[in-house]
């Protein structure tokens, strides 16, 4: 693989929680830092230099390399950049504008930090020792790395017990029917692709079809900049799509990224005949059960890649129950709430992304030149008195002072905007990985494993750091600038851990913070291999609760009687199937959709193998054009699918309604504005 050199330094982040060796990434930068090429000015520049020697490791010789005074310059802004902007939160901090909320990470055995990740996985049955249902169906859908995870992690929690002579634990047989000496390889890995019911099974030939080529998700800020194009699928899980375990002999023990925007991979998803299904799709229950699902899967996908998933164990600290500033999102949200029922993304830091897009996106070093930390601390203290009241003047906010709030925001949050525990999670995706690709994935199911509040948050966040470099032109901030300057603000942890290893770490993530903001489209969707498997779950459980309804009524004879019955003629096996009483007459292939805000509030439609959501929803609109209700009109309408082996899903308007009745026969069909 050739490298291309770019810079004369080379920074090593180090960390207690992760190797001496530090594989190379594939996409490398190197920054260099260059007092004759900074433009930042004489009275700050020293500060920044003893910022940087602070956070250097001075046993290291980096190489020399030949760089044009261009690029040098470029990379010496950057870096140079990053490091006042941590010498800017330090003073911040130390000056008292900000107040400090500690966040203590707590030492833990192997034992607890396994029972904790089965409690975080929805698996705490297997710790209690209860047979329960939602575990159960849990268990029911895993595929065969993502099983392998549980094992593993079960199997060192039980030796862990074992060695303390705790309470009695469930022999690992008894859980998934294997020797507890057993090990899976993960060498090879047989892909399970996702049948056209959309229930995961093992060796059966995808069923999937093509669509057109514009039927995807084209995720690229700079649309005119040549780049390789690579098709991203989701049909099959992560974990089991790695074939190739990476001999660890193999990786390079230097770490560094190609800063050029344009050498990062042009990424597409291609829908598939269910369309795609973005996070706020989902019902709240159903994405309990993908954190679910997604913690195992990463865990599963670092154990294939060779790589310990380690995590931070926090003790939260209880921050403000009111204000702006440093308040937990939920607590944020809930006061926001009253004013506007429904809304996700706190009030003050919306006004504050909207500010600066009306009049800041064209403001030269936007994000990057501070504004005045006075102004700052007066404009701080008055937004806490008079925003609640609409009392504050938003037009005496310059640009840079209201960036500058913006990053306040965000770091005097009790818990980060990507959580703590998590940290080296995010860290190891660019110390380990080397590919783009893998790296991606990875990120991907960290996203989905954020809380509601938090992933909205970061979502409207990485919105507006996107319309930032979309005007790279004016005010002189491209990829790379945006994230050399926002990295510090989302990845310092304030508190007994906020020292030098924390610093670098931040270095590190700028990387990270480049692929969320250039993939973000991608992140906020949910895989359909995660999806497939919620399906399978909710029927397993359905079908336990069915049985011991029936259990508990005393109706095994009846069971007995009707078992006859139940087999002819014979249905597929997983599909809860209403009782004759409540079927009603409609044929096979025929919905019948309901629009309550609709003068014509249901009709019947026959499906075929080319019918969409949005073809439904013309159908509607083009027949309740002159008679719809008043509430209706100017909003937008969707489709959702409700019930059955789903919650509720919001459908992409390119979504094959066959298919997607094949999945659920049960469900209803209902009309209704999508929840923003």
């Amino acid at each position: 693989m050739e490298i291309k050199d770019s810079g004369s330094v080379v920074l090593t982040a180090y960390h207690s929680y992760t190797p001496s060796r530090i594989p190379i990434m594939e996409q490398t930068f190197v920054p260099e830092i260059s007092s004759s090429h900074s433009p930042i000015s004489r009275k700050s520049l020293p500060r920044c230099q003893r910022i940087n020697r602070m956070l250097s490791n001075e046993s290291l010789h980096p190489p020399v390399f030949s760089r044009s005074n261009s690029q040098a310059s470029m990379d010496s802004t950057s870096m140079e950049d990053f490091w006042c902007e941590v010498e800017s939160i330090k003073e911040s901090s130390e000056n008292g504008q900000e107040e400090q909320t500690l966040l203590e990470v707590k030492p833990a055995d192997e034992g607890e930090l396994e029972a904790e990740w089965l409690q975080e996985v929805g698996l705490s049955t297997l710790i209690s020792g209860a047979e329960e249902e939602d575990g159960q169906a849990l268990l029911s859908t895993l595929t065969r790395t993502q099983a392998a995870a549980v094992q593993k992690r079960y199997n060192t929690y039980t030796q862990t017990m074992r060695k303390k002579n705790k309470h009695t634990v469930r022999d690992v047989r008894d859980i998934f029917g294997v020797s507890d000496s057993s090990k899976p390889t993960f060498e090879t890995a047989p892909v399970s692709p996702v049948p056209s019911n959309g229930l995961q099974l093992p060796g059966q030939k995808p069923a999937w079809k093509s669509v057109s080529s514009n039927s995807c998700l084209d995720c690229g800020l700079d649309k005119d900049r040549p780049s390789v194009t690579e098709e991203l699928f989701h049909e099959v899980s992560f974990s089991e799509s790695i074939t190739v375990l990476p001999k660890r002999r193999e990786w390079p023990n230097n770490q560094r990224f190609k800063k050029d925007d344009s050498a990062l991979p042009k990424f597409i998803v291609r829908k598939s005949r269910f369309g795609l299904t973005e996070t706020g799709d989902l019902s709240l229950e159903d994405m309990k059960k993908i954190r679910y699902l997604s913690l195992i899967e990463l865990t599963a996908f670092y154990d294939a890649l060779g790589i310990e998933l380690k995590r931070n164990r926090t003790e939260r600290v209880k921050g403000r129950e009111n204000g702006l500033f440093g308040v937990p999102l939920t607590i944020l949200l809930e006061n926001d709430q009253k004013k506007v029922p429904g809304i996700k993304v706190p009030l003050i830091f919306q006004k504050l992304l909207l500010k600066l897009e009306e009049t800041g996106l064209e403001t030269e070093g936007i994000l990057r030149v501070p504004g005045s930390a006075s102004r700052v601390k007066n404009l701080h203290q008055e937004l806490e008195t008079k925003f609640y009241e609409d009392l504050f003047d938003w037009d005496q906010v310059r640009n840079n002072d209201a960036a500058g709030l913006l990053k306040m925001f965000i770091r005097e949050l009790p818990s980060p905007l990507f959580t703590v525990e998590y940290l080296p999670a995010f860290i190891m995706l660019v110390e380990r990985i080397s590919k783009i690709k893998l790296q991606l994935q990875a990120l991907h199911l960290l996203i989905l494993l954020l809380p509601d509040a938090s992933r909205d948050t970061a979502k409207a966040f990485l919105q507006f750091l996107k319309k930032v470099v979309a005007n790279e032109g004016k005010n002189k901030m491209n990829l790379w600038n945006v994230s050399m300057i926002v990295a510090p603000n989302l990845f310092i942890c304030k508190g007994k851990r906020a020292n030098q290893e924390e610093m670098q770490a931040a270095a590190t993530t700028a990387h990270i913070v480049r692929l969320l903001i250039r993939y973000q489209d991608i992140l906020w969707t949910v895989p359909s291999f995660l999806i497939s498997q919620v399906r399978k779950m909710n029927e397993a459980a359905m079908n336990n609760s069915k049985r011991q309804l029936m259990f508990d009524k005393g109706v095994r004879k009846l069971l007995r009687r009707k078992t006859i019955e139940r087999e002819r003629p014979e249905r597929s096996e997983g599909i809860v199937t209403l009782p004759p009483c409540l079927q009603s007459d409609i044929p096979e292939g025929v919905i019948r959709v309901y629009a309550p805000l609709h003068s014509k509030v249901s009709m019947a439609i026959q499906l075929n193998s080319q019918t969409k959501a949005k073809d439904i929803l013309a159908r509607f609109h083009c027949e309740n054009s002159c008679g719809s209700s008043e509430n209706m009109k100017g909003q937008s309408q969707s489709l959702y699918e409700i019930g059955g082996n789903i919650g509720q899903h919001c459908l992409d308007p390119d979504a094959y309604m066959l298919d997607v009745y094949r999945a659920n026969p049960q469900a209803e069909w209902l009309i209704k504005p999508k929840t923003s």
